[in-house]
């Protein structure tokens, strides 16, 4: 498969900090997507590396983005509207080219897309392990979130993910894609009947497949 080696960087001032985008930009792009990270890693998760670098010659640029506090150097995530604030900061960038953008993110970022979507214009969701509940605290649901995204919306899950695996999630208007044995950041153990490699390239595919069939 063909992977894309162009990247550019750039940085955008929000009302919560200076937030910065990594493009990997497609030749003839259709679409972006735009992916930020969780509450306590950054844009080199595997699953944002893996998209950046195999969506591009599939016609979907991909801006991974770094929020305020990750590009500060601080180690804990703010409250969610500070995430939110940040993601509406970073928004006129991301639709910039002219193209449909797909709002997505990991766990937390995925929380951010969700609540912002339609506010924001969002073409589709995509929404990367997550964070149904704390671990062992299912009854402090945030299904609300995923469920009032308004827009096309494709879940990508665990299935051992410990803050929700995917038979606990509800039923809903949301695509669903898992990846047997994987933790909340899709790694799977090495008795695994699938290998890392493996568990990674269903994400792509799955993401893949969804990207073309959205309007």
């Amino acid at each position: 498969m063909t992977k894309a080696t162009s990247t550019a960087t750039e940085t955008v001032e929000t009302d919560a900090g200076t937030a910065r985008i990594t493009w990997h930009p497609a030749k003839k792009a259709r679409l972006v997507l735009a992916v930020s990270h969780g509450a306590g890693g950054g844009i080199e998760a595997r699953d944002l590396k893996a998209l950046a670098e195999v969506l591009p010659a599939h016609g979907v640029t991909v801006a991974r983005v770094e929020q305020p506090w990750r590009v500060a150097g601080k180690k804990l995530a703010p409250a969610p509207k500070t995430l939110d604030v940040g993601w509406r900061g970073i928004w006129p960038a991301l639709a910039g080219p002219g193209l449909p953008v797909i709002s997505g993110g990991r766990s937390a970022g995925a929380r951010v897309a969700c609540r912002t979507a339609t506010e924001l214009g969002a073409h589709a969701v995509l929404a990367l392990s997550f964070p149904l509940h704390p671990p062992g605290k299912p009854e402090k649901s945030r299904a609300d979130e995923l469920l009032g995204s308004g827009v096309p919306t494709l879940v990508v899950q665990g299935g051992n993910d410990p803050f929700g695996k995917p038979e606990e999630f509800p039923a809903g208007s949301h695509e669903l894609v898992e990846v047997p044995y994987g933790d909340h950041g899709f790694a799977v153990p090495k008795r695994a009947e699938i290998s890392q490699d493996e568990a990674v390239a269903l994400i792509t595919d799955a993401v893949l497949e969804w990207t073309g069939s959205l309007g």
